[in-house]
């Protein structure tokens, strides 16, 4: 399988967790969901093309930081004493919020789109971007240290792979249920030591009203992962290209 690998930095970010309001948490890597969005606005994709993905990398520290926060509720007429911004007949509240980010990110992912003919065309949004590369928020400017065609090989390993220094990577929970990767920092009495989560990936839009009146919301397709930092376990079979790297694909 040929895949495009990426090696990214990044100076601060936030990858949010859709379920953050108040402080706008974030994941400690890219959700699927958002890697596959920046191809497909790299790509100039307008219909979603499958792809998988793995995701790895590590990051310094974590701060908070203040930005600017705009609310509104559906179809409220404004009010002086309660609205800063006015929109038509609408009114917009503004406001200061906190989000929580990550500080020198850096990434390693794999990427291969299950259409094959589309991995040149996808390495070459990577090797001239047509606009200033972001992942997480729009501002959230992506430096790209390296871009390069790989091959993917599903491998019985000889000897067991460890993760790259101080990295962690988003794992299947398949692969973890079975015990095919060995996760460190283990604690005693403690089955797992990652971070499990449901991943955001694609989604689909469905139609909650009807053929004159549309509702369309996006039902989104969830992964289950787990987010430690690993070893590829000998004599278990996993994805790698040729240079040792092992790829998680998703």
């Amino acid at each position: 399988m040929k895949a495009i690998r990426l090696r990214l930095w990044q100076d601060m970010v936030n990858y949010k967790k859709p379920t953050s309001f108040q402080l706008k948490e974030t994941y400690p890597l890219p959700p699927y969901s958002t890697i596959i969005g920046m191809v497909h606005s790299l790509c100039g994709y307008e219909e979603y093309k499958s792809m998988k993905v793995s995701v790895q990398g590590k990051y310094f520290s974590k701060v908070n930081d203040l930005y600017t926060r705009y609310e509104f509720k559906n179809a409220m007429k404004y009010e002086l004493a309660r609205h800063q911004i006015q929109v038509g007949e609408y009114g917009i509240c503004q406001g200061v919020a906190t989000a929580e980010l990550l500080v020198d990110v850096e990434l390693l992912i794999h990427i291969a789109p299950e259409d094959q003919t589309l991995v040149d065309e996808i390495y070459d949004a990577f090797i001239r971007p047509r606009e200033y590369p972001s992942l997480g928020r729009r501002e959230d400017i992506l430096t790209i240290e390296e871009v390069k065609l790989v091959t993917l090989t599903e491998t019985e390993l000889e000897q067991q792979i460890k993760s790259l220094d101080g990295y962690y990577a988003y794992i299947p929970y398949e692969m973890v249920r079975d015990e095919r990767v060995n996760l460190t920092n283990n604690v005693t009495g403690v089955t797992y030591t990652g971070t499990r989560y449901k991943l955001t990936k694609n989604y689909e839009l469905v139609n909650y009203g009807s053929k004159k009146v549309p509702k369309l919301f996006r039902r989104w397709n969830k992964v289950d992962v787990v987010y430690a930092s690993v070893t590829a376990l000998a004599e278990e079979t996993f994805m790698i290209d040729e240079d040792n790297f092992v790829a998680f694909m998703v």
